[in-house]
């Protein structure tokens, strides 16, 4: 079969990825092996060909977003049939046992392993996973459009849930709004809250508004209205400084980012009054669960920009010039 393979990191522009033939995976006890139909292409996978953050080992073959068919059951494997449709998220397999993952925490499991990065992911024609973190997805979604639910949409969940935003109740800040943000606005209106987006690009300014964002802006302006919760798509750290001075006391900032620049000194003053700074490591199973289900219910519409699979390179160039409005999604050929 054929996989995109980094050897070493690089910048982006430089094209770090090769294009191989390595040997079909066959699928072991509990794993199914997948024909790989489509895959997202993620800041995080950015990340990992840059280097800002370093996989165990290399070679290794990025991609966690990932649309497939079940190609071949492993031993054991029950609950999943040949050529059934799933989703593969970051999060690969956890150990299970841990307080973390006694606790519904397993996004914490300190022997958790994540999708193209410990195991090689879904920027090549076929993987394996394990049968137990893959996810049967909504029909409604054809396979590019689907592929942004697996990363963007459950993380972007997630965030929710750790700023335990009230639907309905509060205002709601998005700083950038790219490939999560463009999928919590569906969700955050669908529940009735109000939405202000704080974007560099006019692009996405536009596309937030066509989304239901009652304000969209630079991180610069001065919103309309003050915010009960804030919530970080951006990894660079002198946002925490803006959201905070847009927050209303007793609210929320939470960042959405695997990697993030880091975020300057601040006065006191900013965080006073019980204003909370969190963060957002990774999704559980049930994050995934639960987003697919309500994707489905609701509806969610995804912004997709797809590339053929051969050009992974440039999607990943073309995500670092912040080209891309939505989700690069790269397309399998049929």
């Amino acid at each position: 079969m054929l996989a995109w393979r980094l050897y070493q990191p690089k910048p982006a522009e430089e094209h770090p990825l090769v294009l191989e033939e390595v040997p079909t995976p066959q699928p072991g006890p509990g794993q199914v092996l997948l024909r790989v139909r489509a895959c997202g292409v993620c800041h995080t996978d950015l990340h990992t060909v840059e280097g800002d953050i370093r996989p165990p080992r290399y070679p290794i073959t990025p991609g966690h977003q990932v649309v497939a068919t079940v190609e071949a059951l492993g031993e054991g494997v029950e609950g999943l049939q040949k050529g059934q449709r799933v989703g593969v998220t970051w999060l690969y397999e956890t150990c299970g046992t841990c307080t973390y993952c006694r606790r519904g925490l397993e996004n914490l499991c300190p022997q958790a392993r994540f999708t193209g990065f410990h195991a090689d992911g879904g920027y090549a024609e076929y993987m394996v996973a394990p049968a137990g973190f893959v996810f049967p997805l909504p029909e409604a979604l054809d396979d590019a459009h689907a592929a942004p639910l697996l990363c963007a949409g459950v993380i972007g969940y997630r965030t929710l849930r750790v700023a335990q935003v009230q639907p309905g109740e509060e205002v709601v800040g998005l700083f950038g709004f790219g490939a999560s943000a463009h999928l919590v606005i569906q969700v955050l209106r669908h529940w009735g809250n109000r939405v202000l987006v704080f974007t560099r690009s006019p692009k996405r300014q536009a596309h937030a508004r066509e989304l239901g964002a009652v304000w969209a802006g630079h991180p610069n302006d001065t919103p309309p209205e003050t915010l009960d919760k804030a919530l970080i798509f951006a990894p660079a750290g002198e946002i925490v400084h803006q959201a905070l001075r847009h927050l209303n006391p007793g609210g929320t900032v939470v960042i959405n980012a695997i990697y993030m620049t880091p975020i300057p000194e601040m006065p006191y003053h900013l965080i006073y009054q019980e204003r909370g700074l969190r963060s957002v490591a990774n999704v559980t199973r049930q994050d995934a669960r639960e987003f697919l289900r309500l994707a489905g219910e609701i509806g969610i519409q995804t912004t997709i920009q797809p590339y053929p699979w051969t050009q992974a390179n440039q999607a990943l160039a073309d995500l670092k010039a912040g080209k891309i409005v939505g989700q690069a999604v790269l397309i399998m050929e049929p």
